[in-house]
């Protein structure tokens, strides 16, 4: 048994061993998106495999669709070399359910697979082709937020955008210079209309991947290196679009223990693969049973239906209510209370705290009691339906091996958005007093807490890395567990003023005074941090 054309042709073998199989015929699929490629993905890691060809496969299945993707990697193009091209584009998807079963599909809905690389003739010249192709509709991303990036933390340039700024749509060295060289292409052969869709998890991901096209078409316009009028397609909504897009699904690194279920079944040729840049790809991509993906309907040039896959079309408003409600109050608050806590109790994996009744309790209550009430609901999703399944089966799932050490990275920069909009929501409503946060202002005690590098066991441990973890550690460097806050305490004010970390002055809040307290009955000494969630 092998994930290749050849491989997959026993179909009884397959299925006596649970494997759900493409149902259409794969080289008519196959002439047919070579012919008129209607979607084309950068970024061939394991969110598109489990998510978006998952998804097409389903519509190949049902016959909504007669053609299937393009894949492109413009990073790390050993993915395509040595992983998918092996394995003619086929893998495995394994559905990690919170039940403990697995749900395993071979997907063959990826057609052809490019490397993205100006240098490689064959591949370049295929792309060209493509987006030459009045019969594409989407140009979609998974490149991560850092993938629209023209420069770092510093101001620089990133390698390779300035030699491309200079030199035009030729031959580009950078990845959003291969992305916008290849849109120019499709703007001198016609004008042709495409919506260019960010699927990265981000807030407002359209706004970036436009703001970096945007950039380089004026660039090129300026310095005289593009057909004239380039600048003014890509702002053209009717002609280029930049949908906001909503994506939520969780698809850990390929597991060893998945590996293991899929070798036992009789499947070869299983190992990974770590590029050079550090990417690992196996021929299986394991990813939980949930997932959302929410997208503002604008597509110049038509799209496929793919709500009949389970996909949301929807406005910009809506994609924004539902992206809040996700990052604000639904799902990633409760992961920061987790995680926090979880670092302080000891725990090493995020599932493993739903089994304790303190956090659970709290969790619940940190969102359905103060959470809830100010969410906006976007009408599309129900919050008290997202939030059931947070809790009930995404994040409680045994296989998902989310740590709160992972979670618990840059949580200053997360504590505003994720707690700070429901204070604001609190203040804003007359019906409601933010002095009934009970749960809220426990994380920002128990993240004070955390700082102090100590366990609940009074054992030192980590901390996971932050970019204001050494500014501020030094708020609470003289506290000492088992005794009072004293001098100390006051020195927490500075830091409890601080609107950019907490999404409002705590103080001017009213909220300032409850995290002290918690916090003072926190390091009263061992065992305080489980008193105190006891105690709520």
């Amino acid at each position: 048994m092998k994930l290749t054309i050849d491989g997959i042709k026993n179909a009884a073998e397959w299925e006596k061993k649970g494997y759900a199989l493409p149902k259409f015929d794969r080289a008519a699929v196959e002439a047919a998106t070579k012919a008129e490629p209607f979607w084309i993905h950068f970024g061939a890691g394991n969110i598109f495999r489990a998510f978006q060809a998952n998804v097409v496969q389903e519509l190949l299945n049902k016959g909504v669709i007669n053609r299937g993707l393009v894949v492109a990697e413009g990073y790390d193009y050993e993915i395509i070399e040595k992983m998918y091209r092996p394995h003619d584009n086929i893998g495995a998807l394994v559905t990690l359910k919170s039940s403990g079963s697995v749900e395993k599909t071979v997907v063959a809905s990826i057609l052809e697979s490019l490397a993205a690389d100006s240098a490689n003739e064959k591949d370049w010249a295929r792309l060209c082709e493509i987006f030459r192709n009045p019969s594409l509709q989407m140009v979609t991303f998974t490149i991560t937020e850092k993938g629209y990036l023209l420069r770092n933390a510093a101001g620089l340039m990133m390698p390779g955008v300035e030699d491309d700024f200079a030199a035009g749509p030729v031959l580009p060295k950078s990845y959003i210079g291969k992305v916008v060289t290849l849109l120019h292409e499709r703007y001198v052969n016609g004008e042709l209309p495409v919506a260019m869709v960010s699927m990265d998890n981000c807030s407002h991901n359209g706004d970036k991947l436009y703001a970096a096209v945007n950039e380089f078409a004026k660039e090129w316009e300026n310095r005289g290196v593009c057909k004239p009028g380039f600048l003014d397609y890509v702002n053209n909504e009717s002609k280029v679009s930049f949908p906001w897009t909503m994506i939520d699904k969780i698809t850990p690194r390929p597991d060893a223990k998945i590996e293991k279920i899929l070798a036992d079944d009789g499947i070869e040729q299983l190992e990974p693969v770590i590029t050079s840049k550090k990417t690992y790809v196996a021929p299986f991509v394991n990813a939980e049973e949930c997932q959302y993906l929410v997208i503002e309907d604008n597509f110049p040039n038509g799209r496929p239906e793919l709500e009949k896959a389970g996909l949301y079309f929807t406005d910009r408003a809506t994609v924004d209510k539902v992206e809040k409600m996700k990052v604000c109050t639904c799902l990633n608050p409760l992961h920061t209370f987790l995680a926090v806590s979880g670092c302080l109790l000891g725990y090493t994996l995020i599932a493993d705290e739903m089994k304790d009744a303190d956090l659970l309790r709290l969790v619940k209550r940190l969102g359905y009691d103060e959470g809830l009430p100010v969410v906006v609901d976007p009408g599309i999703i129900k919050p008290r339906d997202f939030i059931d399944e947070v809790v009930n089966i995404r994040i409680p799932n045994p296989f998902m091996p989310d740590t709160p050490q992972r979670i618990a990275c840059d949580t200053s920069q997360k504590l505003s958005i994720r707690f700070g909009e429901t204070i604001k929501g609190y203040l804003a409503r007359k019906d409601l007093n933010v002095a009934d946060l009970k749960v809220l202002p426990l994380v920002f005690a128990l993240w004070l807490r955390y700082l102090m590098a100590v366990g609940d066991d009074g054992e030192a441990f980590e901390l996971s890395p932050d970019p204001l973890l050494d500014e501020c550690k030094k708020y609470v460097a003289d506290v000492k567990l088992g005794g009072d806050l004293g001098p100390a305490g006051t020195g927490l004010d500075a830091l409890l003023h601080r609107k950019e970390i907490f999404g409002v002055d705590l103080f001017e809040a009213g909220l300032a005074d409850t995290v002290k307290e918690y916090f003072a009955k926190l390091v009263a000494g061992k065992g305080a941090v489980r008193k105190v969630l006891q105690s709520l």
